[in-house]
């Protein structure tokens, strides 16, 4: 069914996001009881984050980016899936999209390296305008 396999990309990326999710907290809490990290209601929350390492925040970082551009994402295919468009060029797209946010996860969370999560996220963004463009063109 064309509208079912569209939606298994939009899965697999809420699924990510959980893992993301998961592995932010069992990585975050631990940090903050080894640092001792009071969590002060008084002191803003970046500032409590700010002591935590780099590679620590790295994963919440990437579990905002992960709730960001990609609802657009979750939209575009919820979207073709009602017009029933999950074509074979659709659902690639979609897939296309997943894989280059899983790449920009992995990027983020375990290197870091800015130049290369730029690129990967700017590919990610032109798939996600074509998805946009193909229900555009379905829509208007």
């Amino acid at each position: 069914m064309i509208t079912q396999t569209i939606l298994q990309p939009v899965v697999a990326l809420l699924t990510l996001n959980f893992v993301v999710f998961f592995w932010m907290y069992a990585t975050r809490l631990p940090a903050i009881s080894k640092l001792g990290i009071a969590m002060d209601p008084t002191v803003p929350m970046a500032d409590l984050m700010a002591k935590l390492p780099a590679n620590v925040r790295w994963k919440a970082d990437n579990y905002n980016h992960l709730l960001e551009q990609p609802t657009l994402f979750y939209a575009v295919a919820l979207t073709l899936a009602m017009l029933g468009a999950g074509t074979e060029l659709n659902t690639t797209l979609a897939w296309a999209y997943v894989g280059l946010r899983l790449a920009h996860t992995l990027i983020q969370t375990l290197w870091n390296k800015i130049e290369v999560r730029f690129a990967v996220f700017f590919l990610s963004s032109l798939v996600l305008a074509a998805l946009v463009f193909q229900s555009a063109s379905l829509v208007f």
